[in-house]
Parts: structure tokens; C-alpha cells; sequence
């Protein structure tokens, strides 16, 4: 991390591009350095996918991040103590399987077919997508329709819902590749925001400035903004999520490296929605952390989650991910929750209450996203996400967040050490 008066960065001036994680983690780490610092937000509020809808009084949700994944050595642990917020551990072997109206055996896991497809792939002369992986084991063959079925239905839940993309997306070498702390994980029941807030104390940020252009100028960088605006830096940081750097909604000029150039191209960009579903009372469901939906109808809501012994009110909470949760995006808010409640209903009997509000998330939708996170689709892995990360411009820029994040790549963490590693990285080019 830069160190206070280690004058590394004493009196440069540096814009960072994204109020998320990242950049709130960079730009504490270059002032501390001695920079003078400007973080430039597009939207009006801080967190970027780090989002708490607080419209019903007093019940926040948190639409976009949601858990410490690890709270062992996390350097999130140790920011939410500082800003005193309160954390609920959660369980995946707390969870139980609805169907056709009433309990079921739980289903089986797909760890070990999974594992044997992942080293066929490291086998094979080329990467493939795990499904491809998948299909071409003998076992595979051997299946029954109904097997197949469940065994899809399984790696839905577990894998596609994890890493926000189909399995015909992701890359059968690499789709896990990733660092992990201990120690379980963990909801913010008053609000993920509170990290964001807290870490974001002290710092210059400019929101609503929407950057257009970055261009490397004679001794420094030149932002454009949309509305013609223009703003001068000697160093920038860019945290913009992976799915604005593949659409090219900012330009760069001269063009990045190469290498880096492959690798934005290169990774996925996934999409993981959320349904909030508020009740007047208490709905019947068990007091299990997770709850599956066997079906039928589960295509579009298999998994839900039961934060009610830590929120103030009766909630249940439903993901969709990959092309289910691209079909739930087209759907208006009624028909949304309509299509929620029908599947409670098939899950636990016709009586199942209604709910009486829902919070729907649409990351792929949102011009400032588009999309969830980022994921390994097929031929990319950790050097894709290191290529990403690090400067360009002899220095000048440096690029962080959750898809540059080589170790702990698609998490909040994972973009909060980016940026203070893409602090480090101008340090030393300064």
C-alpha cells in the first residue's frame, strides 16, 4: 500500500475513474501517499455495484454485492468493524428443496463429474466450454434424460448462479479459478453501502460526470466528459466495470497495450439478478438459509435465500443468472414478481401468501454495468485478468477492479485489493 509521506506520489494529481470499491480503495491509498485525488462517478450515489435500494423505511436491501465471501483474513472484515457494521453469517449447508408443493429430498451435488470434466479439459489440446467438457464423458452417455435433466438443474444452481454465465460460457479449465478466505460468509443486514460510505470519508468525489474519452496528453491524462467538459490529471486509475470497457463507451487514445486489449475482449461479463420479495407476516418456509426449487416451473427462479432472522421485516430474496436472468430482465416489475410468487406457490401450495412489494435488480440493462461481474469464459484464466490489471501509458493509467483482480477476481474484496494495488502501481511509476 502507498504509505502516508512516503512521497511517492507527493503532489501529483490523479483522477480515479469509479466511486465503487475499487476506486474508493485506490484513491484512499494515493492520498494517503500524498496525492491530491479526484474520484469521477458517473452515477449520483457511491458503491458502484456495491448498491443498497433503501426506498422501503427502515428494511435496506442490497441489490448488487451482498456477502463477504470469507470472513478470515478479509480485508472487508476488518473495514465493516471499523465502520461498525453489523455482519449475519450465512450457511450453504443450511438449506432445504421444495417442489410440487412440499419437501424434498435434497439433490446431489455435481463436485465430482464437474472435477473429472475439468481434467479431461487440461487433458485436451485446447480449453472448451464445461459443458462441452461435461457432455463428452462417458458418464455423461450413460445418463438418463431425468439424470441429465438434474444433473443440469444442479450445475445451474451451483455453478452458473456463482460465476453469473451458462455453462456453454465458461471455461471448463479455469471457470473456478480463484483464491478463497476462510472462515464462511456473511449478509450486512443494515446495508452493504456502510462500507462504501465509510471507506469513502475524506475523499474528493465528483458524482454525475460521466466519462466519455480519456486521452494521454503531453504530461498527463485528458478526461472528456459527456456533457463537453474537460479535466486534466498527471495519472488516472480506471475502475470501470469489464462490460463498459467491452462496449467502448469511453474511448482510449492511443489505444491500450495489446495484451490488454486481448484481455478485455477475452473475459465474460456475467449477469446475476435479484428479486426482493417483501410479506405483510412470515411466510411458511423453513428456517434454512437457502431454499431450492425443484419445479416445475424452476427455470427462472431456483434458489432462494431467507435473510428474515436478520432483517427487520418478512423478506425472501430469488436470483436468476446467465440467459434465464436476460429473460427475467425483459419482464416489467408486475410481471416479474408475478412470475416469483407463481413459483413459491408450485414450491410450497397454492396458499403461499402473496407478497406485497418486490426489488428487482437488472445489471445487464444498466448502461453504467452491464453486467453483474465478469467470469472466465473459455480460453481465459487468471494471466487474462493480470494482463488486465497494471498500467499503461508508460505509467500514466492504471486499471483495477473485481475482472483485474487475478486471486479474488468477481468479488467485492477481490476489486477493493485491486485498487490498492493499482494505487502501488502508480507509486512506482511515479
Amino acid at each position: 500500500m502507498v504509505g502516508r509521506g512516503s512521497g511517492a506520489m507527493a503532489g501529483r494529481r490523479v483522477a480515479v475513474i469509479g466511486a465503487g470499491m475499487a476506486g474508493i480503495a485506490a484513491a484512499r491509498a494515493l492520498q494517503a501517499g500524498g496525492a491530491e485525488v479526484t474520484v469521477i462517478e458517473a452515477r449520483d450515489r457511491i458503491g458502484g455495484r456495491v448498491w443498497t435500494d433503501r426506498g422501503w423505511p427502515g428494511l435496506p436491501v442490497d441489490m448488487g454485492a451482498s456477502w463477504i465471501h470469507g470472513v478470515t483474513g478479509n480485508p472487508l472484515t476488518a473495514l465493516a468493524r471499523t465502520a461498525g457494521a453489523a455482519l449475519h453469517p450465512t450457511d450453504y449447508e443450511s438449506a432445504a428443496a421444495f417442489g410440487a408443493g412440499r419437501e424434498q429430498p435434497y439433490p446431489a451435488e455435481p463436485w465430482g463429474m464437474l472435477a473429472r470434466a475439468q481434467e479431461r479439459a487440461w487433458e485436451a489440446g485446447a480449453d472448451m466450454s464445461l459443458r462441452a467438457a461435461v457432455e463428452a464423458l462417458p458418464r455423461w452417455q450413460k445418463m438418463t434424460g431425468a439424470e441429465r435433466d438434474a444433473f443440469r438443474a444442479a450445475v445451474h444452481r451451483m455453478v452458473e448462479h456463482e460465476y453469473g454465465a451458462d455453462w456453454g460460457a465458461l471455461s471448463a479449465r479455469s471457470y473456478d479459478d480463484s483464491a478463497a478466505f476462510d472462515g464462511g460468509d456473511a449478509l450486512f443486514p443494515g446495508g452493504y453501502d456502510q462500507l462504501a460510505r465509510h471507506a469513502a470519508q475524506g475523499l474528493r468525489v465528483r458524482l454525475g460526470a460521466v466519462v466519455r474519452a480519456v486521452q494521454a496528453a503531453r504530461s498527463g491524462v485528458r478526461l472528456t466528459f459527456a456533457d463537453g467538459a474537460v479535466a486534466e490529471a498527471d495519472a488516472v486509475v480506471c475502475t470501470l466495470p469489464l462490460g463498459v470497457l467491452q462496449a467502448g463507451d469511453v474511448t482510449f487514445d492511443p489505444p491500450l497495450a495489446p495484451a490488454r486489449q486481448a484481455a478485455i475482449g477475452a473475459l465474460g461479463m456475467g449477469i446475476l439478478n435479484k428479486c426482493w420479495l417483501r410479506f405483510d407476516a412470515p411466510p411458511p418456509v423453513p428456517a434454512a438459509d437457502w431454499i431450492l426449487n425443484l419445479g416445475p416451473p424452476h427455470d427462472l427462479w431456483p434458489e432462494w435465500v431467507n435473510p428474515s432472522a436478520a432483517a427487520p421485516a418478512p423478506l425472501l430474496l430469488a436470483f436468476n443468472a446467465g440467459t434465464r436472468a436476460d429473460a427475467v430482465e425483459v419482464m416489467d416489475d408486475a410481471a416479474t414478481r408475478a412470475s416469483a410468487a407463481e413459483a413459491l406457490r408450485a414450491m410450497f401450495g397454492s396458499r403461499f401468501p402473496a407478497p406485497v412489494a418486490a426489488k428487482i435488480s437488472r445489471w445487464h440493462g444498466d448502461p453504467l454495468a452491464r453486467g453483474a461481474y465478469s467470469f472466465h469464459a473459455i480460453g481465459a484464466g487468471r494471466d487474462t485478468r493480470a494482463a488486465l490489471a497494471g498500467a499503461d501509458w508508460d505509467g500514466r493509467i492504471a486499471f483495477a477492479g473485481e475482472a483485474a483482480s487475478p486471486d479474488h477476481p468477481s468479488t467485492v474484496h477481490g476489486a477493493w485489493l485491486s485498487g490498492l494495488a493499482a494505487a502501488e502501481t502508480l507509486a512506482r511509476a511515479g
